[in-house]
């Protein structure tokens, strides 16, 4: 009598897989928190594998190239500072800029400026501005399209690590100060949109 042959995707195998990609995440997101600048060019497939203390080409198994990988510390950053976007509302704004401004201060680099251009880091720009942006419409269903842009640039543009950059870099508020600032105009604009006030008002611009 024959055994059965071993199964090759057993739920061992399973979880040992499932920790060594927890592995090169973590190897990753502790990668990018130490770069000197926000070009993730530099987080390559072979610096966060020996990182990790893995192979590259077990990093490849689980990854099928480095945008995906990006992709995957980006989540995990976000993770770390607790902050998420999906169904976000108004007034989760201010709280959750402070969470974003609090894990910007922890890297190594310098705070992001507009040149980034890594796939990941646009990716989730896009992705927080169209978060911004439904928070605002759902808050907002009466304004027209204009309106709501107006408010919802004007929270993009608060919350932007940009703004509590020149906050702290050129006005020479310590951070705390600078994201209570911040939290305070936020709640302001946040405070007009349930007053019905918006900022572009009915009157003829010329």
């Amino acid at each position: 009598m024959t055994s059965s042959p071993r199964r090759y995707d057993s739920p061992v195998r399973r979880q040992r897989a499932a920790q060594t990609r927890e592995r090169i995440v973590g190897a990753g997101a502790d990668l990018a928190h130490r770069l000197p600048t926000w070009d993730w060019a530099q987080l390559t497939m072979r610096a966060v594998a020996e990182r990790a203390g893995v192979s590259e080409s077990t990093a490849y198994r689980h990854f099928a190239n480095e945008r995906e990988l990006h992709d995957a510390v980006m989540r995990r950053l976000q993770e770390q500072a607790g902050v998420v976007y999906e169904g976000i509302a108004l007034e989760d704004v201010a709280d959750v800029a402070e969470r974003v401004f609090a894990s910007v201060s922890s890297f190594a680099a310098a705070l992001p400026g507009a040149s980034v251009a890594d796939p990941a880091i646009s990716s989730e720009d896009v992705h927080r501005r169209d978060a911004l942006a439904a928070a605002v419409a759902e808050a907002a269903p009466t304004w027209s399209d204009e309106q709501r842009r107006a408010v919802g640039g004007l929270l993009d543009v608060l919350w932007s690590p940009l703004a509590f950059e020149r906050l702290v870099g050129q006005w020479g508020l310590h951070p705390d100060r600078a994201a209570e600032a911040i939290r305070t105009l936020i709640a302001t604009v946040v405070s007009s949109v349930h007053a019905d006030a918006p900022p572009l008002s009915a009157r003829k611009r010329r």
